[in-house]
């Protein structure tokens, strides 16, 4: 893809400011006589130029294979940047202090003056992003469970087969209710599941509170 395809790839997505001037200037990374940069990229033009050119926005922020430090914050020590990919997405806590013994470790000081420490604060914000996946990963395994009901319902002679697949998807639908509910005390919006994995749960008698929950179209 050309600068001026970029552009104008740029300018369909709404980034009118993206412009060919501009995406020069990012590339080049030239800098105006103070040491900053003429050019700068904001959150929202990073998500745009990832779309624009068909790569994780992260990915351009943090080149993964390429590189093997990435700068973290200007007062700490540069990193290997799958490290910095994951205090990003929140899966690991960050560990600024150090090195000692060419270990690195999380920061331990206070929020504010009277704030919590700062690792316990971290882990209290990071949470959702780990409720998401994991939610992904069991309606997944719910869902190929069920699969594997359908295809083992047709095979009537197999009782035993069915049996087992049900088994299995029950206990996959139990786990995944599990996760649902504590989404819910943590206050995140749940997903929306298939109306038929919902009756299921209700059915089964899984979730304390059914209307946590809603319906979408069939998968």
């Amino acid at each position: 893809m050309t600068r001026e395809q970029l552009a104008a790839e740029c300018e369909r997505l709404g980034a009118t400011g993206l412009t060919y001037a501009a995406i020069v200037s990012i590339e080049s990374g030239r800098r105006k006589p103070d040491g900053s940069r003429r050019r700068e990229v904001t959150v929202d033009e990073l998500l745009v130029l990832g779309l624009a050119l068909a790569v994780p926005p992260l990915l351009l922020a943090l080149p993964l294979g390429s590189e093997q430090q990435v700068p973290t914050v200007p007062g700490r020590d540069p990193r290997d940047p799958h490290t910095v990919w994951k205090w990003w997405t929140g899966e690991d806590m960050p560990t600024l202090g150090g090195p000692v013994d060419g270990r690195h470790f999380p920061e331990s000081q206070p929020i504010g003056e009277d704030g919590p420490k700062w690792s316990a604060a971290w882990a209290e914000n990071a949470y959702p992003a780990s409720l998401y996946p994991e939610f992904e990963r069991r309606r997944q395994a719910v869902h190929k469970a069920y699969l594997r009901v359908e295809a083992a319902g047709k095979r009537k002679a197999d009782k035993r087969g069915h049996t087992e697949a049900w088994t299995d998807y029950t206990q996959r639908l139990e786990e995944l209710a599990y996760h649902i509910e504590d989404m819910a005390r943590a206050g995140l919006h749940i997903p929306e599941l298939r109306p038929d994995l919902i009756e299921d749960m209700q059915g089964l008698d899984m979730l304390t509170d059914p209307s946590i929950i809603q319906p979408r179209g069939t998968e």
